[in-house]
């Protein structure tokens, strides 16, 4: 019995037993009628499907994101590892374990990543725009530094949404200089700076800061309403001219590209048609980067929900 083993450490046969946080759990009913538990156990260093047979709780969906024990085998399904438990319980306050090897964690420096968002809002020439930043870094800037980028997708990890938007906001520095014949550079990084900062009002997150589910306002409107609407109410307080705000609202609503992937408009002006693609990019690079943790060169993975195919890893 290995006693909190990393689940990128788990090999077949492994009889496990240890503290993991549960990422996911839906109870059903197999094709002979019995009740179990399909879930995802998560560490620091990855995920693990998990299976626990004839069993109906207590611990099920209401404890996503929390901390529990467990005991079982590592096996294979389908050509994927996933873990049979045989004891299922959430973590008690006597029981001792290290969350710094449960939680995942951005691969970066949060103090130093902060530091050069901050500057790189600073050096926005338009003071509207910058100080419309700045408001909101005011507002939300605690806690946007250490949320997620999202609950599964991409950058579902501990200071997820400050990696996510620092990478974006170098893109768009790059870029608005690249084609500045056509890019307002301020117009195109203060909404790239600003394009998920709703996602503060719109998660639901547990006591170890991750993801659970989303809000009333987020599962109804969604961040880039919600972001455009901040937006809209900074900009009426600084009595920023109002092309500029609607300018700023318009890529929040329209960076996520089309309709069929969240859109609530479709891109009409050149920054925001450039932020949508930033967004794609960024986004897709992460999906890539977390898929191939643990594939071996010279493999396909399976096939990549968010990518909708398969991808593969070749010779570095």
């Amino acid at each position: 019995m290995e006693y909190n083993k990393l689940i990128e450490d788990f090999h077949l046969g492994d009889e496990i037993e240890g503290f993991y946080i549960l990422k996911s759990a839906v109870s059903r009913v197999s094709s002979s009628g019995k009740p179990f538990l399909a879930a995802v156990l998560s560490d620091r260093t990855g995920n693990i499907d998990a299976k626990v047979w004839d069993y109906s709780g207590p611990v099920g969906s209401v404890n996503e994101g929390s901390v529990i024990k467990i005991r079982g085998t590592v096996s294979e399904f389908r050509g994927a590892p996933q873990i049979t438990l045989s004891r299922i319980r959430t973590a008690q306050n006597s029981d001792s374990y290290q969350l710094d090897t449960l939680v995942p964690i951005a691969p970066i420096d949060a103090k130093d990543a902060g530091q050069e968002l901050r500057e790189l809002v600073d050096s926005i020439e338009d003071p509207d725009y910058r100080e419309i930043c700045l408001k909101m870094l005011d507002r939300y800037g605690e806690q946007f530094y250490i949320l997620p980028g999202g609950k599964s997708m991409h950058h579902s990890f501990l200071h997820g949404l400050l990696m996510h938007t620092l990478n974006m906001v170098r893109a768009a520095d790059f870029l608005a200089n690249l084609y500045e014949e056509v890019i307002d550079r301020s117009l195109l990084v203060a909404g790239t700076f600003l394009h998920d900062f709703a996602k503060c009002d719109e998660f639901v997150v547990s006591q170890l800061g991750l993801v659970t589910d989303y809000s009333l306002k987020g599962q109804l409107l969604g961040h880039l309403v919600m972001g455009a609407q901040e937006v809209a109410s900074i900009a009426k307080e600084l009595n920023v001219p109002e092309e500029k705000s609607v300018l700023l609202q318009h890529l929040l609503l329209s960076h996520h590209g089309e309709p069929e992937f969240g859109a609530a408009v479709r891109p009409q002006c050149a920054e925001s048609e450039l932020l949508a693609l930033i967004d794609l990019i960024d986004s897709r690079m992460e999906i890539y980067a977390e898929t191939f943790v643990g594939m071996q060169p010279g493999q396909f993975s399976k096939r990549v929900f968010a990518l909708d195919k398969k991808i593969y890893k070749h010779q570095s």
